[in-house]
């Protein structure tokens, strides 16, 4: 990195930092932090969404899993996501939206109770601490790579935290709204510059499959094509027959003469588990819904996703292929021009980027990284802030107090998520595979609390099965992941080994949490449709309730209702056309 390099990284993302502060001076109340007071048009929303989606961590550790997995990865954002997000502008949000709630947690209690809104909360802070601890692991990759600080590199990943913080704790959803949508065209040049600089350097897609093919005759197959069934190996070289028969408890056949346990996964059921990962993420995740919560009205909500949408489309490929083209380029891990304890999947995009880029473009680049951490990680710092302010603090301990009471309390709690995120950091450095650890644990904690919300806006379940399904089904992840070390230390099979398949799981998490909801209706009845929803009563949740869906909508109210709906569908077929055809 040359001072150029650093002044084009200062600069882009310095300006963007500073103009948030300033915006922050508008934020007076506990509704203009939470929600920027319903102010935020379409394609603020829009761009707010995609920034938040993308962050450091799909650069580096999804370049790390497309490595691995190739590009059947992409349909996480492809169909996913795209519907994902369709579904819950115009399904999931709206009647949250509606009722002026704050979170998304906040639906669970009015469907589910009590019990359901604080599990919710928990498992999303959970979840999206462990992604703020990937996010800060992975820029720290690119830091100590690209810059060759080494681990001196954590200072500055530190400082860039304490930045965010600042800006986020002060102005809330407004500023990081307004930041968000700048900071994703400094990430939009940045990733393009790479993409580029890497194709050209890879020979273009022949070049590709050329390069691929000389390191293994089926790797092209493997790594470029989506219908490609997924296998993974786990070498048994000089272990004995119980220590064997023992692994294979879990799942897979194995091969004498090779000495390996190959697990195949066919492509329809990866696709499957794929499409519920990204699914999933802008319902269960109020990092998202919190964008669509502070819209100014439901055409805008619904039309911000349009935005996000086309983005996602155009950008998935030319983010994602770097994992792709890094594994032509340096096609084994432990060969890669780099200290052992650095030479890792997830080390291939700093790697790229140290070797391939020049004089000007390394700085674009290492711009858009930096944009991409600033985007996620002021995101999740006040989102959590408002889980945690109004469906624990709030709910449970100080439940009748004066707004900027709430006010502080959640631009206090900021510092507290960005900063105790880091704890995970030594177990993402051991795990050497980032993004691959973050889908397994989607599975637990994600997946189950993604049916709840769905059982609860589509059926009329019973209100007491909510916490009860989700406890199960996030019983069952538990022992999925337990399963494997009970079999291979007590030779006990604790699933069959369908279900403990970390794919196959996703539908048996769906399918397990689902039953038991419907199970308990059965038993206990199923609710009246004008009872499904119980609102807050008194106290200021329920103040703050009213005075924003009082909100008078604003911007364009009359445009018409039918684009949203008509340009939603549209991105849905592109995103399955790119999946199931064009890339199959």
């Amino acid at each position: 990195m040359d001072l150029f390099d650093w002044i084009l990284v200062g600069v882009l993302n310095g300006a963007i930092i500073v103009y948030g502060l300033i915006r922050s001076r508008e934020t007076k109340s506990s509704a203009d932090w939470f929600l920027a007071g319903r102010s935020l048009p379409w394609w603020m929303i829009g761009l707010s969404l995609y920034a938040t989606a993308i962050d450091s961590a799909d650069l580096v550790a999804v370049s790390g899993a497309t490595y691995i997995l190739g590009i059947r990865l992409f349909v996480i954002n492809w169909m996913g996501v795209m519907v994902g997000w369709v579904s819950a502008a115009h399904f999931i949000i709206l009647p949250m939206y509606r009722a002026g709630m704050y979170t998304n947690a906040e639906y669970l209690e009015a469907r589910f109770g009590a019990a359901a809104r604080v599990c919710s909360t928990l498992v999303q802070v959970q979840n999206r601490t462990l992604v703020l601890g990937l996010i800060a692991t992975a820029i720290y990759l690119v830091l100590a790579i690209v810059c060759d600080w080494g681990p001196q590199a954590w200072w500055a990943v530190g400082a860039m935290a304490l930045v965010a913080t600042i800006y986020t704790a002060l102005g809330g959803l407004k500023s990081v709204a307004v930041t968000d949508a700048l900071q994703t065209i400094i990430m939009l040049i940045g990733s393009g510059v790479l993409f580029f600089v890497v194709w050209t350097n890879v020979g273009g897609w022949t070049g590709l499959e050329e390069k691929l093919a000389a390191r293994q005759r089926d790797l092209p197959d493997q790594m470029l094509h989506i219908g490609h069934d997924t296998v993974q190996v786990k070498n048994v070289q000089g272990k004995s027959a119980v220590e064997i028969d023992r692994l294979l408890l879990v799942g897979g056949e194995y091969d004498e003469n090779e000495q390996q346990i190959v697990v195949r996964t066919p492509a329809w059921l990866v696709c499957i588990a794929l499409a519920i990962v990204g699914f999933g993420y802008p319902i269960v995740n109020h990092t998202q819904s919190m964008r669509m919560f502070g819209a100014r009205s439901e055409w805008d909500l619904k039309m911000s996703v349009i935005v996000s949408g086309v983005l996602l489309l155009a950008t998935t490929f030319t983010i994602m292929m770097i994992g792709v083209m890094g594994r032509a380029i340096h096609p084994v891990i432990s060969e890669m021009p780099l200290d052992a304890a650095l030479q890792t999947r997830d080390s291939i995009y700093p790697l790229l980027v140290r070797d391939l880029t020049s004089f000007g473009l390394k700085g674009l680049v290492v711009a858009g990284a930096v944009a991409a951490f600033f985007s996620t990680c002021d995101s999740i710092g006040s989102t959590l802030s408002s889980l945690l302010v109004r469906d624990v603090y709030a709910r449970l301990i100080v439940r009748d107090r004066e707004d900027h009471h709430y006010l502080r309390v959640g631009q206090w709690l900021t510092p507290l998520i960005i900063f105790g995120s880091f704890g995970y950091v030594p177990l993402l450095i051991r795990e050497r595979g980032m993004m691959l650890f973050l889908i397994d644990q989607v599975s637990v904690f994600v997946v189950p609390l993604l049916t709840i919300y769905l059982m609860g806006i589509f059926t009329r379940v019973h209100r007491s099965s909510g916490a009860v399904g989700l406890s199960v089904g996030i019983a069952y992840g538990v022992l999925r992941l337990l399963a494997p070390v009970v079999a291979e230390r007590f030779a006990v099979m604790v699933l069959p080994p369908l279900m403990v398949n970390a794919y196959a799981s996703y539908v048996f998490s769906i399918l397990i949490t689902a039953c038991t909801m419907i199970a308990m209706s059965l038993l206990l009845g199923w609710e009246a449709p004008d009872k499904l929803l119980h609102q807050e009563k008194t106290g200021w949740l329920r103040a703050s309730q009213l005075r924003v869906s009082q909100i008078a909508p604003t911007g364009h109210v009359s445009r018409s209702p039918a684009w949203p709906a008509v340009l939603g569908i549209a991105i849905i077929v592109v995103g399955a056309v790119l999946s199931f055809v064009i890339f199959w």
